[in-house]
């Protein structure tokens, strides 16, 4: 049955919600198959897909492809898509591209910082699901929220997304201490990366997970395969066997 952003609304305090990103039709459909409760196509994909060396170069463009791609290979996850720096500048703005991403498959959408716009987009019917801590579109790579001054400050931005609409929230790097408060004290899930367990979910970069990415190793990040070595170890397998004239064999070719 289909994820509804309402059905992870209320998983809160029931069950945990697992989400990893995902960026094209063949990964998104085994983590749709596995069980995923949300499949993210992050911003990430400018780092871990397009090789750039942060999230602020990726387009609309880039995010209603890899949109489209994901929606195809799913049939159960809630699919959210992140809005790329600049596009939720304005109210009118964000409406604009929120929707163009629904039309290609994302169930909802994910925007960093701005409950106000927030607000504005769920009043139009539109899930969101917020993102606060450390924000790769406008926050350095460091926990945020470690003194007592920036702590309240993230405090503060999660009730405003709770009371905006928010179906949920991402907390990036963010103290233990601080997220279990956050997540005691709004009504919405919390969705932790770097943010400690006391989250009502977790995410994960699946490039970072699968050991398919290797610029930037977080701690928070825990690697469960090394399928970057498989992969070079194929590739060389290949290429040797290319050389040595040893593929293909008879039983490769057409008669």
């Amino acid at each position: 049955m289909k994820t509804t952003a309402e059905k992870i609304k209320s998983m809160k305090g029931k069950e945990k919600i697992a989400m990893l990103t995902g960026y094209d039709y063949f990964t998104s459909k085994i983590e749709d198959e596995s069980g995923i409760d949300i499949i993210l196509i992050g911003d990430s994909l400018g780092m871990v897909i397009l090789g750039y060396d942060n999230t602020l170069s990726v387009t609309m463009e880039d995010m209603l492809r890899h949109t489209s791609a994901v929606a195809r290979g799913t049939k159960n996850a809630l699919i959210v898509a992140d809005m790329p720096v600049g596009t939720f500048d304005s109210n009118e703005d964000a409406a604009l591209n929120a929707e163009a991403l629904m039309k290609v498959g994302a169930d909802a959408v994910k925007i960093e910082n701005r409950p106000e716009i927030a607000r504005f987009l769920v009043d139009n019917n539109i899930p969101v699901m917020g993102h606060i801590g450390l924000t790769p579109q406008t926050k350095e790579f460091k926990v945020q929220g470690k003194d007592e001054k920036t702590a309240n400050e993230i405090l503060e931005l999660a009730k405003q997304c709770d009371e905006a609409g928010c179906f949920s929230l991402v907390l990036e790097c963010v103290p233990r201490d601080l997220a279990k408060k956050i997540t005691d004290t709004i009504k919405i899930p919390t969705i932790g990366i770097g943010a400690g367990p006391d989250c009502d979910g977790q995410v994960l970069v699946c490039n970072d997970m699968l050991g398919l990415y290797d610029k930037l190793s977080p701690k928070f990040a825990k690697r469960y395969v090394d399928l970057g070595i498989e992969m070079k170890k194929a590739f060389e397998n290949y290429i040797k066997e290319v050389k040595e004239k040893n593929f293909p064999e008879d039983r490769h070719s057409f008669h």
